[in-house]
């Protein structure tokens, strides 16, 4: 892959004025509905399983929505090659409001189970096409801002999610969360067919991209394993089965690389940064899942309310959105390639200033400086994410190509998001001496996960 010239990036208010308003929105609103819908949901099980049963099953409603959100994104590129960005919209959205109102509707835990399946696949969908889209929707100027706004969703939903599904809950009508959800859907397909052209190219591919079922199947696999993994108590269970899911990736890579469909471009099997790419992402992702944890220490070490620990636990969310749309202005090629480079290494301080402070009996001063690291942390994310964003939708030349590049960024979002998350699990499962000693623990190796990214982001930079 050689360098790409440098393009100035346009500004906020030609993204967000009249003419391109429907269209930002509309990207954004998938992502942000697939998002509200996970944080959502984990606000409303208690209230759910208290009306209709399946306490057995009350893992398994957040793991049946990751295993189809995996799966169903890395379809995301055959889906908008045959029918385009408009009928692939109307299409998904149509299976995430079905989905949606399943869940509104079911009378019982295990056809709550199977919206749930149908909402992951559509939800994964969406979140695929925000970024898969936005190359074809949107001037390649645009495409930076673009990215920091669709990302910059999943902090916007750390908020509302949980702050939506709070409120219906304490009103017992849990059902009309989903069903706020399914009116907002319908208006969001009400956008669709003036915001998104009918077509993802002007001309056709002469040969339409098939839909790569091995990956998928292995893909799947390593997403239900990571999902039992989450539901286990043991810690040499979870550690096997994450253990396991790691060698199913493997695999995936080697089946992906020779497969004729694929999820990954081929671009990334090759000489080149894009790989990089894919690995800094994926690390800065998995590095986040050190939240999970936040709002429970948060209660246990320093006394805070559930509610107020929920918004704690927001805070390395805000920094991940501030920090995006401010890196989005950025213009000049050295401070953009510094800001990559550097991601990790700002996301690895904000987490060991967290690892230093953390202890029992946390008091206001000692939490401020928590609060500023987990910023940090987030901030470190962010600062990277629009742009690396951007180079891989403009990585290969072949249209087809491009999509696929486009997509994968949300798939290796999600799987690595899962990894991260199951990794959090066993570093706390794992750990002797308390809430204080976990948290610490579990901040130190985040740290160290983050650290590492700094490599990937090197390569990934030094070409740029």
């Amino acid at each position: 892959m050689t360098e790409t010239p440098t393009i100035k990036p346009g500004s906020w208010r030609e993204l967000l004025g009249r003419e391109r308003l429907g269209t930002a929105t509309l990207l954004a609103g998938g992502v942000g509905l697939y998002a509200t819908n996970e944080f959502l949901t984990i606000s409303l099980l208690p209230s759910t399983v208290a009306d209709i049963g399946g306490q057995r099953f009350y893992a398994w409603v957040i793991a049946v929505y990751l295993v189809g959100s995996v799966v169903a994104a890395a379809a995301v590129n055959p889906l908008l090659v045959k029918f385009g960005p408009r009928a692939s919209y109307l299409l998904t959205l149509a299976i995430f409001g079905v989905g949606t109102l399943g869940c509104a509707l079911a009378p019982n835990m295990e056809l709550l189970l199977v919206a749930r399946t149908v909402q992951g696949a559509a939800g994964g969908m969406l979140a695929g096409l925000g970024y898969a889209v936005i190359n074809s929707a949107l001037p390649n100027w645009l495409w930076t801002r673009a990215s920091a706004l669709v990302s910059a969703m999943w902090g916007v939903s750390v908020i509302i999610g949980p702050a939506m599904g709070g409120v219906f809950a304490q009103f017992g009508i849990w059902r009309w969360a989903f069903g706020t959800l399914v009116i907002l859907t319908a208006g969001m397909a009400a956008l669709v067919p003036g915001a998104l052209p009918a077509r993802q190219h002007s001309d056709e591919p002469s040969t339409l991209p098939r839909v790569p079922v091995w990956s998928l199947l292995l893909l799947g696999a390593a997403a239900l394993a990571i999902s039992v993994a989450g539901v286990q108590r043991g810690a040499a269970a979870t550690f096997g089965l994450l253990a396991l899911a790691a060698v199913v990736v493997a695999v995936f890579l080697v089946v992906d690389r020779r497969a004729g469909a694929t999820v990954l471009p081929r671009a990334a099997f090759g000489p080149g940064p894009l790989k990089w790419m894919y690995v800094t992402i994926g690390l800065l992702m998995a590095a986040t899942m050190v939240d999970m944890y936040v709002p429970l220490f948060a209660q246990h070490l320093a006394g805070m309310v559930p509610a107020a620990a929920g918004f704690f636990g927001a805070v390395l969310a805000v920094g991940w959105t501030v920090s995006e749309i401010v890196s989005a202005s950025a213009s000049r090629t050295g401070t953009i390639v510094r800001l990559v480079a550097a991601a990790p290494v700002v996301m690895a301080v904000g987490l060991a200033l967290g690892a230093l402070v953390l202890g029992e009996g946390l008091r206001w001063p000692l939490m401020t400086v928590w609060a500023v690291g987990l910023f940090i942390a987030g901030a470190g994310v962010g600062m990277a994410w629009p742009h690396l964003s951007a180079w891989i939708m403009g990585a290969v030349e072949d249209p087809v190509e491009a999509g696929t590049a486009a997509a994968a960024i949300n798939t290796v979002q999600l799987i690595c998001g899962a990894f991260g998350a199951g990794l959090a699990g066993v570093v706390v499962n794992l750990t002797h001496g308390g809430d204080a000693a976990a948290a610490r623990w579990l901040f130190i190796v985040f740290a160290v996960l983050a650290a590492v990214g700094l490599a990937a982001s090197y390569r990934a930079s030094r070409e740029r």
